[in-house]
């Protein structure tokens, strides 16, 4: 495996001092934003599919420094009931997939989208129980009617690209937790997979271990980044809140450098689990702990991974 970074946690920084500024950490892959709510600090993407000069130069960049681009990332709501914001977050997928393929890189991190619960809404609805009935009624047009039809279009986009596309599982939209990756990868395509993430399902009661052994091959690419839990809150008020990220002491949950969540074992026990399905690609680590500046939380991320990744592959053994 590599350790990598999500390149936004510089994203105040020009595109070489950025670079610079990983490699010195100890990183060999970079994950860069390329559109939807992470925007694009390091990467132009119209000039890129427009220059391939610019390209081999912007390669160059990244190559020169001993690094790979593990990712373009353009988390967004493709799904959004306001059709001009559906539109503006699809076109930045499909750029980054068209700028993935020609740059070689494998894979295109986005979020399933969440729509609204009826034609003519105009803010996304993310339904996590049953009822009341509307609810039912509502999830069934958001599937059938919306996300399914999309995402289907959008894996034969995909695959005639030979990009894969790596949803992030995460609340607020329609895929947030295995079963319903697993329900749109089945009804898409295989060009639609996961990037997994375990600081979402920790603080939903999920186990990310028992999470990767459920989604095996899907699994595209894989975020380093933990959560806190407070019992103390979640006691009170259970694990969903709505309360600002800043708020820690009053917040069920709050997202942390890995170790600082759960201790060293778990994240042990994470990284086993990843290769024994097989995935031996990168971790890239998400900078999102508001207790540590950004270059203590990376350093602290790594040190970390290279306690508990497994770098060396092991091969075939003797009964394959």
């Amino acid at each position: 495996m590599r350790i990598g970074v999500f390149a936004t946690i510089y994203q105040k920084l020009p595109f070489e001092e950025m670079l610079d500024r990983v490699v010195g950490a100890g990183v060999t892959a970079v994950e860069i934003g390329s559109g939807g709510f992470v925007g694009r600090p390091h990467c132009p993407v119209d000039e890129l599919l427009e220059s391939a000069s610019k390209r081999q130069s912007y390669k160059e960049a990244v190559t020169s420094r001993g690094l790979i681009i593990s990712a373009f990332s353009c988390h967004g709501n493709p799904l959004h009931p306001i059709r001009e914001q559906a539109k503006a977050f699809d076109e930045d997928i499909r750029k980054s997939v068209r700028l993935a393929q020609l740059m070689e890189v494998p894979v295109v991190i986005t979020f399933s989208g969440c729509p609204g619960g009826a034609p003519g809404d105009t803010v996304s609805n993310w339904i996590t129980c049953p009822w009341p009935p509307e609810f039912t009624q509502a999830l069934k047009y958001q599937w059938e009617e919306v996300a399914i039809p999309y995402w289907t279009e959008m894996n034969r986009f995909a695959e005639e690209h030979g990009v894969k596309i790596a949803l992030e599982m995460h609340p607020g939209m329609l895929v947030y937790n295995v079963e319903t990756m697993l329900r749109l990868h089945r009804a898409a395509g295989t060009a639609i997979g996961c990037n997994f993430d375990p600081s979402h399902l920790f603080w939903n009661g999920a186990d990310p271990v028992a999470a990767i052994r459920a989604l095996g091959k899907l699994i595209y690419h894989v975020h380093g980044k933990d959560t806190y839990v407070d019992r103390l809150n979640t006691t009170v008020n259970g694990c969903n809140d709505n309360k600002p990220y800043a708020s820690i002491a009053e917040r069920s949950w709050s997202f942390r450098t890995i170790g600082y969540g759960h201790d060293l074992k778990v994240w042990k026990d994470i990284m086993s689990a990843l290769r024994t399905v097989g995935y031996d690609y990168v971790v890239s680590i998400e900078h999102e702990d508001m207790l540590m500046s950004s270059d203590e939380g990376l350093a602290k991320g790594i040190a970390a991974l290279k306690e508990v990744a497994l770098f060396q592959p092991v091969g075939a053994m003797w009964w394959d």
